[in-house]
Formats: structure tokens, sequence, C-alpha cells
């Protein structure tokens, strides 16, 4: 068959390629670097522990705080409430990264969660899993983020009104295609770009929180009260979808661990920093905004950041947007360029198409996965209620980090011979899984719309596993056409799988692409 043909050619030491006049040519396969093991393409353990805290942190700082300040309060209804939720929902993505350490450490896979639930669970739940990931909560987040972006880009322009929507969705594309092509040129120029806009977020926020302590110094104090508190169960679990969503990534580390040195010794310690930073870091930044907002200015923004300076910054107010804008661009970048490890994981046991796993030949990025996770971020651009957004991501992302986080008790009853170099105490995880049970059942009820989009994104991964598959024996015509839709799209990107990929990719292949 063709499709055999082709991963016969793909999986040699040089693969072949096709020039412009239909010849065939060989050229290996490298990633790039030097010491790469002659021309290999292999994960190889080159994170120390500060690049691990910077892989944290830089993950989950992103637009969140300075999009969720906004949704917090709007379920909370007052000051002090909305800062315990931020405090306490940066002590349950503690809770959740402490039970990956165990996880992570016993399951060197790259993959996290997804890796956890198919040595647990099986296929089946782990593709469920891959699915809402690769279908939803990565590209919806990068369009959240995106549309940040925009926002406080044009909020100067508009500072008496909100930015244009189908502008700000406009400039929002403009920023995915951009960084795409950055991530499709040079890993090099992506790594760059996350580096620089990193320091720029840190730099934004701690400006913020230098004013807001010193507007406590002055005595502003007044709107910090219970005033107006909505007391309702179900608002509360709303409120706990923005906070969550501001710490999200707080498990990508876990997605790339065979790359990290001594993980047993540097997974947890980068986690218990990396959590501890960015949780003290939020909730002095939703302090300082408090300073000077009231609740009511709070609701009425949508760039928090933006309003605060205005207050506290006067003529180099536009500084704070800047560094924003600076911040969000590098958050969009970072989803980018972390995602193709969860392609790369899927597509290694079967479960993705095995274009997504290949790599340019001349560049050495993966640009099908990259240009994949653009095409569906502008998809969910065509959402223009971003809280719509952050509840999407929310419900799909705490249920199945729930999960992954069921894995720990089950494995410790199933199979309690593995070697497990972190023992994570059981009420941590029973204390985590009790936790989910309320931020996921409690919002199907105050939000049934919302919810009802997240679960039947969710079973739409069952008829997908079922074709694609599950089902062996598919038509000759078919597997030949996906063979054939396969050759061509790496002809048109110019890519081949590199030499390390499992074998379980061309299982999927017969059968799939």
């Amino acid at each position: 068959m063709e499709t055999e043909s082709l991963n016969r050619k793909t999986s040699s030491p040089k693969n072949s390629i096709i020039n412009g006049d239909g010849e065939k040519k060989s050229k290996p396969v490298s990633n790039g670097s030097d010491d790469d093991g002659g021309g290999e393409v292999a994960l190889k353990a080159k994170m120390s522990l500060v690049n691990g805290c910077t892989v944290i942190v830089g993950s989950i700082i992103g637009s969140g705080i300075f999009v969720s300040p906004t949704g917090v309060l709007m379920y909370t209804g007052s000051v002090n409430l909305a800062l315990i939720v931020w405090i306490v929902s940066g002590l349950f993505s503690m809770v959740g990264a402490y039970c990956y350490a165990e996880l992570g450490t016993m399951i060197t896979k790259s993959g996290a969660d997804y890796a956890y639930i198919m040595e647990t669970f099986g296929p089946f739940m782990a593709f469920i899993r891959l699915w809402i990931e690769c279908m939803i909560v990565r590209p919806c987040s990068q369009a959240i983020v995106a549309l940040t972006f925009s926002v406080y880009v044009m909020k100067p322009f508009f500072p008496e009104c909100q930015p244009p929507e189908d502008s700000a969705r406009l400039l929002a594309v403009c920023c995915i295609l951009v960084l795409t092509f950055v991530n499709c040129w040079d890993v090099k120029w992506a790594t760059a770009v996350q580096d620089i806009f990193t320091y720029a977020k840190l730099l934004a926020l701690f400006i913020i929180i230098a004013s807001g302590l010193y507007q406590l110094y002055l005595g502003r104090t007044e709107y910090f009260t219970f005033e107006n508190t909505d007391t309702r169960v179900t608002s509360l679990a709303l409120s706990f979808y923005s906070g969550l969503f501001a710490y999200n990534g707080w498990n990508y580390l876990n997605f790339i661990i065979e790359e990290l040195k001594d993980p047993v010794k540097n997974l947890p310690r980068a986690i218990a920093i990396s959590c501890t930073l960015v949780t003290v870091v939020y909730v002095l930044a939703n302090v300082s905004f408090y300073t000077l907002l009231s609740p009511t200015e709070v609701l009425g923004s949508q760039a928090v950041a933006v309003t605060y300076a205005e207050r506290a910054f006067g003529v180099i107010a536009w500084t704070i947007p800047v560094f924003v804008a600076l911040s969000t661009f590098g958050a969009v970048n970072g989803i980018l360029l972390t995602s193709s490890r969860l392609f790369y994981a899927g597509a290694n046991e079967g479960q993705m198409p095995e274009i997504l796993t290949m790599i340019q030949i001349q560049r050495f990025t993966p640009t099908p996965a990259v240009l994949a996770m653009a095409l569906l971020s502008m998809l969910y651009l065509t959402v223009s209620d971003i809280f719509a957004l952050i509840n999407y991501v929310g419900f799909a992302t705490w249920l199945s980090i729930g999960v992954a986080v069921l894995c720990l008790p089950w494995l410790r009853w199933a199979q309690p011979n593995l070697p497990r170099p972190i023992r994570v105490p059981l009420i941590f995880p029973i204390v985590y899984l009790i936790a989910t049970v309320f931020v996921t059942v409690v919002p199907m009820y105050a939000s049934p719309v919302e919810t009802g989009y997240g679960i039947l994104m969710i079973l739409s991964s069952i008829p997908v596993y079922l074709i694609f598959i599950a089902w062996k024996s598919k038509p000759l015509w078919f597997q030949k056409s996906m063979g054939g839709l396969t050759q061509t799209l790496q002809k048109m990107m110019m890519v081949v799988r590199p030499k390390s990929s499992s074998s379980k990719v061309f299982i999927f292949n017969k059968f799939f692409f």
C-alpha cells in the first residue's frame, strides 16, 4: 500500500524527500543541535531546576491574572471573597501539582495526564483526555490569551469604551499567525520569544504590586470588605472557574518530564517553588487592583490592569498595557511551543495522525502540529464572549485533570509494587477529587448551556475513537485515500517522522492517515 511504502521511507535513518523535479533524494533528520546523537531526533534531559521553574511560571502567567479578576468578582460579589477564591485556587493547584509529582516520577513519559490515564485506565479513557486537550483546552486557551492581547493593545486607542469585538478578533488572528510563523521557522526563535516575554510579564506584575503596596501604605483599604457577597454555591463554583483558569499550566512541566534532569528531585522542587511564587504574585496583584479600583470599576473593565494603570501612573500609564500585551503575546507563543509534545505523545500511542508528529526537514520544527493548533485556535475566536470560553475550558480541564489525579489512588490499589520515588499522602488526592467534583458538577446547574457545550465536545470523542481507532478493518479505498492525503501533506510541508517515534504510530497510520 502507499501508506506502508511511506512508512518504510520515513522510518529509515535517511528520509526520502521529493525535489522540485520529482526526483527522490535523501536527507538526514536532526534536531538542529550538534549533540543530537548522530542526527537522531530524541527527547534528551537538558532542563535544570531553574529551567523547570521557568516553564511552569511562564506557562501559568498569561492572560488569566489580567482577565480573571473581573470574572472572579462577577461571581463572588465582594472583594474579600474574591481574594479568598484566588488564595484557595492557588492552594488547589498546589495540591494537584503535588499529586502530579508522584505520578510524574512513577510514570516517566512525556504527555503528563494523558500518559497517566493511558497506563491506568487504558486507551479509550486516554483518548478522551487527548481529545479534550487537543481539541478544546489548548486551542481554546490560546484563543482566550490572543483575545486578551488584542484588548490590551487596542485599549489605549479606546480609553472611554471597549474596543470593537470584530477588530479585537482580527488582531488576535494576526497574533496567532505571526507566532505560528515563528514556531514553524525556528525553535530557537520561539524559545527566545518565550524568554523575553516571560521577563516582560513578571516586570509588569512587579510594577503593579509595588505600586499597590505603596497604596496600602497610604491607607487605601476602603474596598476590602465582604459587602454584596454572593453566597450561592453555584456562583462560588463559577468564580473558581475564572480563578483556576489563571493558574492553568501548573502541570505543563509533566508534559516534558523526559527532558528534565533528575526528575525525582527537580520535579517536586520546581512545582513547589513555581506554584508558591505564582500564588503570592497573583494575590498581591489582586490586592493592588483593589487599592484604587472599586468593584464597580473592575466589573466594568475588560482590561483591569489598564484601568488600574490610568489611576496609578498618570502620564506613563501606557507602559502597563504594553507590558501586558507583551505578556499575553508570550503566553500565546508558550502554548504553541508546548502543545507539540502532547501531539507527539498521542501519536506515539497510535491515537493521533502521524502527520502531527512530523518535523520540517530544513527548519527542524513541528510544523504540522503548530499549524493544527493555530487553525483550531482561530476557529474558537468566532466566540466573542471570553468568559464563556473560560467556562468551556474550565469544565473540560478540571474534569480530565480530576480523572488523572484519580490514577494515583487507583494505582496504589491496583499496582502497589510500582516504584514510587515520591509517595503523596492519600488525603491530598482525596481532597483534590472532592474539590474537582464541586467545580465540575455544580456549574452544570448554574451554567447549563456552557457546560452542555463542554459535555458535547467531550462526547464527540467517542465516535472518533470508534471509527478511526477501534475499527481496524476499514475499506481498502479509505486506507489508500488517507495514506495519499498524508503523503500530500508531507510534500506540501516537507516534513518527515522522527526516527525515534514509537512503532505504534504505524498502526494508527495504517488505519487512519
